[in-house]
C-alpha cells in the first residue's frame, strides 16, 4: 500500500466516523489516526457501571476493537476483527477517561495482527489485547 492510498482510507474513516452508530452511542472520540496507528478515548459514564459497581469490561472491550479497527482499516479497507484477546489489568476509576492506542504489527493480503494497551488518564494499564483481522 502507498501513502497515498493510506491517506485516502484515513480520510475516508474520519468521515464515516461521524455517523458511526456505535462509535458515537457510546461517546468514542477518535484522537489521531495515521497509517497503522490510531488513539481513542472514552469518558467512563455512570450508565458503563456493572451490578459489581465498576466499569463494565464490554465498554474497555469496545474502546479497544474500534481502536483496533481503525488502526488496521487505515491500510487495509475493509478489514474484520477475527480473533480478539484481552487482558483486563486493572479497574478503571468509574468517571475515568480511558485511552486506547492500537499499532499494527503486521498487515499482510489475509492477515492483520495489531496491540492495544488501554491506559488511563494517570498512564496506568487497565487493559493489553492483541487482536488478528481479516481484509475483505
Amino acid at each position: 500500500m502507498t501513502h497515498a492510498e493510506a491517506e485516502d482510507n484515513i480520510k475516508l474513516l474520519l468521515e464515516k466516523s461521524k455517523t458511526e452508530p456505535a462509535l458515537n452511542f457510546l461517546g468514542i472520540k477518535i484522537l489521531e489516526l495515521k497509517p497503522g496507528y490510531s488513539k481513542l478515548s472514552i469518558k467512563l459514564k455512570p450508565e458503563f457501571i456493572n451490578a459489581y459497581g465498576i466499569i463494565f469490561g464490554g465498554i474497555t472491550m469496545s474502546l479497544a476493537d474500534e481502536a483496533f479497527g481503525y488502526a488496521v482499516n487505515s491500510l487495509k479497507l475493509p478489514t474484520v476483527a477475527a480473533q480478539f484477546n484481552i487482558h483486563f489489568l486493572l479497574a478503571p476509576d468509574n468517571d475515568d477517561e480511558l485511552i486506547a492506542e492500537a499499532k499494527v504489527i503486521k498487515s499482510g493480503r489475509r492477515l492483520a495482527i495489531a496491540e492495544v494497551e488501554v491506559t488511563n488518564t494517570k498512564g496506568k494499564l487497565i487493559a493489553k489485547v492483541s487482536a488478528s483481522g481479516v481484509p475483505l
